[in-house]
């Protein structure tokens, strides 16, 4: 049983002064594995205060003494890689052959390529006469999802620290536990007192103090769109920056000539692999009408192989979903679909077969799907499929757009001058062509509701500096 009662305030764990205790349960089998404490708006109050103060040295640190700093957050990181895997599987339910693949990984390279980014990163240039100047914006307020726990931790707070920010984290309170061990590794790392500062807390208590604290000058928020507005009218009085990274509905365009063997691994590993809860996900795949058949005779035996079970184990393919809120909405979504008379592949309501507890969930494909049904146009966040045909790929292209959000999408096909030129047309900010890795020093983030600003790279480290002019001296 893990008992996390403190929060990390100043370089030192603390009791909150307004604590509220929240039972944290495993999502394979509802048992509770531990408690957290969570803060209030008075303890946001401390660790702003903590952090504001510490921005008057911080922030005039170089980019050399900056990377130094990150390279012992990535050494400390490394030497807790597998208690970070641990702590994703125990609290969100990912396999844990995936954790220790993808998430933990993920994580660090955000830490190694902001080093990378320090070391070519332009603070100031010259225009003329006149400079140019980088300057970090103050206090970050991080606000993270549960279901990429380590990517989003380690991304927004090595990019706020390559940028000279001093932070105050507020995770998701589905998935405190990996959180916890990143609080552990700023301190053993030797990040000064009142840089790092994490405040657990529920969205409206924790959350909404951070965004409309006058102190906090940027807020960056992973989450729903929903939330997204709240944070936003929060911020608004004070004027602060937000970024934003929301949700999706990315779709996968199968062009004539397209391999099925690489757009069932995309499904398999961006998808179902993930259980469905992650916001690139490829949940709408456009297949040309005269291979609809073709495309569903591999795709289905695919997923009906697929281990489905305990996250603990490393043969699970597919773990469960994070609660049992997100269990009936995944349920909801397939009914609907029924209803509206999609034709279900595989799958449907229900758990899986054997697994009589936790919040597990079929692998379910819809085929016959309109983009007008609610599975093709609203986040499911679960391992969903709508299967949409098209007869020509400038029909495929206008039902790929016709969504309101636009976070990522992919495309796959044989002639690599026409999946670039059918990429180039699908507005979202991140399009994958046919099997190529992801790239996580790339920029990341959405068109229209799927957020502003971006993540990654030296996008992400830019996006915690505003700019400076000194004219003539």
């Amino acid at each position: 049983m893990r008992e996390h009662t403190k929060i990390h305030v100043d370089g030192a764990w603390i009791d909150p002064q307004e604590p509220d205790v929240l039972a944290v349960t495993n999502p394979a089998t509802g048992e509770i594995t531990g408690r957290v404490t969570l803060g209030g708006a008075r303890d946001v109050d401390r660790a702003v205060a903590a952090a504001a103060c510490a921005f008057e040295s911080y922030s005039r640190t170089s980019p050399a003494q900056r990377a130094e700093l990150l390279e012992r957050v990535l050494a400390e990181f490394d030497r807790r890689a597998e208690d970070l895997a641990q702590a994703v599987t125990l609290e969100m339910g990912a396999p844990v052959t995936l954790a220790r693949t993808a998430h933990v990984p993920a994580g660090r390279f955000q830490i190694a390529d902001a080093i990378a980014t320090l070391r070519d990163f332009s603070f100031s240039e010259f225009r003329g006469g006149t400079e140019v100047r980088k300057e970090p914006l103050g206090v970050a307020g991080l606000i993270t999802p549960w279901n990429f726990p380590v990517l989003q931790i380690a991304g927004k707070t090595a990019a706020a620290l390559a940028a000279g920010c001093t932070m105050v984290l507020k995770p998701s309170e589905l998935a405190p536990y990996s959180a916890v061990v990143m609080a552990e590794i700023m301190d053993a790392a030797g990040v000064p007192a009142g840089v790092f500062n994490l405040v657990p807390g529920l969205g409206s208590v924790v959350g909404n103090a951070l965004s409309g604290h006058p102190d906090v000058g940027v807020i960056s928020f992973t989450g729903s769109l929903e939330t997204a507005a709240r944070i936003t009218i929060a911020a608004a009085p004070t004027m602060k920056r937000v970024l934003t990274e929301l949700g999706g509905k990315s779709p996968q365009i199968l062009l004539p000539d397209a391999d099925f063997g690489i757009a069932v691994r995309t499904a398999q590993e961006w998808m179902m692999a993930m259980t469905g809860q992650v916001c690139s996900a490829p949940t709408r795949t456009l297949v040309p009408r005269s291979r609809l058949e073709e495309f569903l005779s591999v795709l289905v035996p695919s997923l009906e192989a697929l281990k489905i079970g305990d996250p603990g184990s490393v043969e699970t393919q597919m773990g469960p979903l994070v609660s049992a809120a997100q269990w009936h909405k995944v349920q909801n979504y397939i009914q609907r679909g029924l209803d509206a008379g999609a034709r279900l592949v595989t799958g449907g309501p229900g758990r899986p077969a054997g697994l009589s507890r936790g919040h597990f969930v079929r692998p379910t494909v819809f085929a016959d799907v309109t983009n007008d049904m609610a599975i093709a146009r609203e986040e499911i966040f679960g391992p969903v499929m709508s299967v949409i045909a098209y007869d020509t790929v400038a029909e495929a292209v206008a039902i790929a757009n016709d969504t309101p959000y636009g976070l990522a999408g992919y495309v796959v096909g044989g002639d690599p001058d026409e999946v670039r030129a059918v990429a180039s047309q699908v507005r979202a900010g991140y399009i994958i062509v046919n099997d190529a890795p992801l790239d996580w020093g790339a920029p990341w983030g959405g068109y229209k509701q799927s957020g502003n600003g971006r993540e990654f790279g030296s996008e992400g480290v830019a996006a915690f500096l505003e700019t400076k002019v000194l004219v003539g001296g």
